[in-house]
């Protein structure tokens, strides 16, 4: 094996991400591997701080597609420096932002809805907001 590489169990040891969720993330086209001629995969060991973004990105509420857009903006062929994540870390930022925006206007909206007591799946601003249910047409949309 050459130097600077990691087998996918060595992998999962370092970072405590089960080797499905490594295989899962790379098929998704977030981790990179080298296939040896036995088809087994290698990975740089800068793979294992990668792997740890994808698992704190995740647990931020991050989905896949953001992520994978963050980790695309990263170089390749070389271990990410500071530089590279602290931009990294600037637009993660901006999307938890917009995030608790969302979630902020929700709870705000929420205590509105509840005191209404309408109940109307046609009105309700929070589960139909302007009646966007009607425009698909008849038949269940949300189950």
């Amino acid at each position: 094996m050459p130097a600077g590489e990691i087998t996918i169990g060595q992998l999962a040891e370092r970072t405590g991400v089960p080797v499905t969720a490594i295989r899962f993330y790379e098929r998704k086209g977030l981790m990179p591997s080298r296939r040896t001629r036995g088809n087994q995969r290698r990975y740089p060991r800068s793979e294992i701080r990668r792997l740890t973004f994808i698992r704190i990105a995740q647990s931020l509420g991050l989905p896949l597609a953001r992520i994978a857009a963050h980790l695309a903006a990263l170089p390749e062929g070389r271990a990410p420096n500071a530089r590279d994540w602290d931009r990294m870390a600037r637009g993660m930022r901006a999307d938890l932002d917009r995030r608790i925006a969302g979630l902020e206007a929700l709870r705000d909206r929420l205590t509105g809805c509840i005191g209404c007591g309408c109940l109307s799946l046609e009105s309700c601003a929070l589960w139909n907001p302007g009646d966007a249910d009607a425009a698909k047409g008849p038949g269940a949309h949300r189950l």
